[in-house]
């Protein structure tokens, strides 16, 4: 999801006195129909100390509606999450669904973040009164519900208001679409579309919008046959001692469920983060990938002498797994790669038994398709070929990952998984956890380890290693000059590893032979170690991210990890030279 950062403010009293006088006003008219007191109090403050770059923040641009929706942080005007844009983000939904068909339907869901109930209220009744059929979920639930939600009650259209993993400031607004898109997040056209009704929206006051307080809540027998549908993902083929953490979110009610009915009973809980709770207050970020963002679930398996970690983020559709860390001592997670790897293996494994074959060899069909993004590791590739299945690479995220023909399974190594797809077309936290505890139950049923596992995936497919490196930059215009550079001056090398040759994702796709990629700002770069180096802007930071892989067939199984662990190591080191 995208968000618009302020132009620069201008100085001096004779350039900002009318700016500011012109800001206010438009700050003014805002306030009029905005019915949040906080938000009106925040924009009455600022009018009143003529604060020029407070209200330029707010007001010189908007966030924009793109890559599933809206996300960004609270507050007034409309480059903030507040009531005024939820209501014209509702109402622009609606004419665009109305556009589409005649008695369109849309089911909404909500975190437990600060206004998520607010923002779904105010969509039911934006969308009811404009002659959509509005269904609420009935309380906060996992955004995998809503998903679930949207196919299985037929709608038209999906809202769930949630910010995931971002900091506490934050909240969003994710949009899925029935119908021909089977329950999939928006990709364009349809997210310009549904922009350009929202442009509409915006050139009026929001209070002249027909709203109905007649709109439906959704019965429990939609959470109770996702339930069902998601325990039937795996069992409990041995007892597991396992640690849960939903990560101050609202994971955890339909998590316990699911749970139980897989038969894998009650985890220990890591209570200080159980309950949601729109403050995040043990966590810097609610994010299982941050540093520190994991360390009191650790601490909980170590006290009860657990097998396995499972921590979901706030809104449940992400995964993150921790496990023993060895001989070492302790404890640590495993990588997005590791995770979806394992679980891509899984779903091979399941396709096989589907086609009751005896063997992977006896495959010569195509039974099915393993996706993951284009900056996931090559690892699914790798499986996939040994199971003579079907492979494919998207752009990042899952909006293109749910939509590749004769999706089995796919993965993003942002700890997002889709185990699942015959019940929801996103990533889904849950349904993965299931799976993953089913593997290592299976596994010690079978008197093996993870680590085994782990051990016979790298003698199998190769050993894969990855890193990331994520460039912050204070000003956004770095972004463009550091791709330009890398286009200008190609490297050579990366460190001392020749590189053979550079793929450019922004050339048109019948230049760049990338299929359906398109035009974007991405370059691949291949070293003569057949290693992989992508980088790109990332989609939601200010930030420059190089995704860095590496990979080993020759030796045991310690000496391919190792050898791949030690290209990742000197390429990491070489990009980080280079980007300096």
């Amino acid at each position: 999801m995208t968000t618009s950062a302020a132009g620069p403010a201008t100085t001096g009293p004779a350039s900002t006195a009318p700016a500011t006088a012109e800001l206010a006003e438009v700050a003014r008219d805002w306030l009029a129909q905005d019915p949040d007191p906080d938000t009106r109090a925040e924009l009455e403050s600022l009018i009143e100390r003529a604060d020029a770059d407070g209200l330029a923040d707010r007001f010189d641009t908007r966030l924009e509606f793109g890559t599933a929706g809206l996300r960004g942080a609270l507050g007034a005007g409309p480059n903030r999450m507040n009531r005024v844009l939820v209501a014209q983000a509702a109402a622009g939904l609606a004419a665009f669904l109305l556009s589409r068909e005649d008695s369109p339907s849309a089911v909404i869901g909500y975190d437990g973040r600060k206004n998520s109930h607010v923002f779904a209220t105010d969509t039911a009744e934006i969308l009811q009164g404009a002659g959509v059929r509005a269904i609420l979920l009935p309380r906060l639930l996992p955004t995998p519900v809503l998903a679930f939600a949207v196919r299985h009650l037929g709608a038209s259209a999906g809202v769930m208001v949630t910010a995931s993993h971002n900091p506490a400031a934050d909240n969003g607004y994710k949009v899925y679409l029935g119908g021909a898109d089977d329950g999939s997040q928006i990709v364009p056209p349809s997210d310009g579309e549904i922009a350009a009704q929202i442009t509409l929206v915006a050139a009026s006051d929001v209070r002249s919008l027909p709203r109905s307080g007649d709109y439906e809540f959704a019965a429990e027998e939609v959470v109770d046959a996702y339930v069902t549908e998601t325990a039937a993902v795996g069992h409990a083929a041995a007892p597991i001692e396992f640690v849960y953490t939903a990560m101050h979110g609202v994971g955890w009610e339909t998590a316990r469920r699911v749970f139980a009915a897989a038969g894998f009973g009650e985890p220990s809980i890591v209570a200080e983060q159980i309950e949601p709770d729109a403050t995040f207050p043990t966590v810097a970020f609610p994010n299982p990938e941050e540093p520190g963002a994991m360390d009191l679930a650790f601490a909980r398996a170590a006290a009860v002498g657990a097998e396995l970690v499972i921590a979901n983020d706030p809104d449940a559709d992400r995964l993150a797994v921790g496990v023993p860390a060895g001989a070492a001592g302790g404890w640590r997670r495993l990588s997005g790669n590791e995770v979806g790897s394992l679980l891509g293996w899984r779903a091979a494994e399941r396709l096989v038994a589907e086609r009751g074959a005896a063997s992977a060899d006896q495959v010569t069909l195509q039974a099915g398709t393993l996706v993951n993004s284009l900056v996931s590791s090559p690892a699914l590739a790798a499986v996939a070929a040994s199971y003579g299945l079907d492979h494919a690479e998207t752009l990042t995220g899952f909006k293109w990952i749910s939509r590749a023909p004769g999706l089995a399974y796919g993965y993003e190594e942002a700890l997002g998984y889709l185990v699942d797809p015959a019940k929801v077309r996103d990533k889904d936290g849950i349904s993965a956890a299931v799976d993953f505890l089913a593997l290592v139950a299976e596994l010690k049923a079978a008197g093996k380890t993870l680590a085994d596992h782990l051990d016979e995936f790298a003698l199998r497919f190769g050993a894969f290693a990855s890193s990331q490196i994520s460039l912050r930059v204070s000003d956004l215009a770095e972004i463009p000059r550091l791709m330009a550079r890398l286009r200008s001056t190609p490297p050579t090398a990366i460190g001392d590893i020749a590189v053979t040759s550079i793929d450019d994702f922004l050339l048109p796709a019948t230049e760049g032979g990338f299929g359906d990629f398109g035009s974007n700002d991405i370059l691949r770069i291949w070293t003569a170690d057949g290693s992989r180096i992508i980088v790109r802007p990332s989609g939601t930071e200010p930030k420059l991210k190089a995704y860095i892989d590496a990979s080993s067939t020759d030796g045991t199984a310690s000496e391919r990890v190792d050898a791949a662990a030690a290209k990742v190591a000197a390429l990491d080191a070489g990009m980080r030279s280079l980007l300096a």
